[in-house]
C-alpha cells in the first residue's frame, strides 16, 4: 500500500511540472493543439473539442488592463489552476468525457484521465502528445484510484460525469480532505450534457492572477509581482 501511495504522489508531482509548462505555452497555443486534433475526430466529438476551444478564447484568453498609477501597469490574467482528475461513470459518452478534458486542457491545466475504459484514455494521451501536447500533462490512472486522487492535498479539482450519489460522494470527499479547497465541477446528464454544454464552463477551470509592472524603479528597472487566488 505505502508503495502504491508514493508512485501516485510521483504521478502527481510530475503533474505539476508539466502543468507549469503547459500553462505557459498560452491560450491560443493550447487551442491549436486541441484543435488540430478535433480534425482526427468524429464529428459529434470534433464539435465538442471546438466548442470548448472557442468559449475559453473568448471568455478566458484575454489580458485586460486595470487602471494603476502613473509609471505602473496592471493586468488580469487567467491560467490554470493545478492538476485535475478527470473521471466519469462507467458507461457515459465519449462527447461528455472529452469536453471535460479539453475544457481543462485548454485552460493550461495537467489532467489525471481516471476513466473506465483505460484503452479509450490511452489513445487520447497519445494522440495529443503526438500534437505537441506536452509529456505528462494528461496521465492515465486506473479507475480504481480515484478516491486517492480526490483526497490528495495536491489536485485541484475534479471534473466527474455521472450520478448525483457520486458527485455527493466526491463533495463529501473534498470538504473532508486537508490542504487548499478543490473545486468540483459535475455533469449529471451524460447525454443532453447541460454543464459542460455551457459557454461559461471553461470559468471552472481557472484562476485570475493580477500582474504589476512598475516602470518607474530607481535605474529604470522594472520591478514584476504577480498575485494570484487560486493558490
Amino acid at each position: 500500500m505505502l508503495h502504491h501511495e508514493k508512485n501516485l504522489q510521483v504521478l502527481i508531482d510530475n503533474s505539476d511540472i508539466a502543468m507549469i509548462s503547459w500553462n505557459k505555452l498560452g491560450f491560443d497555443e493550447r487551442a491549436a493543439i486541441l484543435l488540430h486534433w478535433a480534425q482526427q475526430l468524429p464529428m459529434n466529438i470534433a464539435a465538442m473539442v471546438n466548442f470548448q476551444c472557442a468559449n475559453a478564447l473568448q471568455y478566458v484568453a484575454k489580458l485586460e488592463l486595470m487602471p494603476g498609477p502613473t509609471g505602473e501597469t496592471n493586468e488580469l490574467y487567467c491560467c490554470g489552476r493545478g492538476v485535475f482528475v478527470v473521471t466519469a461513470l462507467k458507461g457515459m459518452t465519449e462527447v461528455a468525457i472529452v469536453g471535460q478534458l479539453v475544457a481543462a486542457l485548454v485552460c493550461g491545466n495537467a489532467v489525471l484521465l481516471c476513466i473506465a475504459d483505460k484503452k479509450q484514455a490511452e489513445k487520447i494521451k497519445i494522440q495529443l502528445e503526438q500534437l505537441g501536447c506536452i509529456a505528462g500533462v494528461i496521465t492515465v490512472v486506473n479507475i480504481s484510484d480515484v478516491d486517492a486522487l480526490v483526497t490528495h492535498p495536491q489536485t485541484a479539482g475534479v471534473a466527474y460525469c455521472g450520478d448525483l450519489n457520486g458527485a455527493q460522494q466526491l463533495a463529501r470527499q473534498l470538504a473532508q480532505r486537508e490542504g487548499v479547497l478543490a473545486q468540483l465541477v459535475a455533469e449529471l446528464d451524460g447525454e443532453q450534457v447541460p454543464v459542460i454544454g455551457s459557454q461559461h464552463y471553461c470559468l471552472r477551470f481557472i484562476t485570475e492572477r493580477t500582474r504589476t509592472i512598475n516602470i518607474t524603479a530607481v535605474g529604470g528597472n522594472a520591478t514584476l509581482l504577480e498575485l494570484g487566488c487560486g493558490e
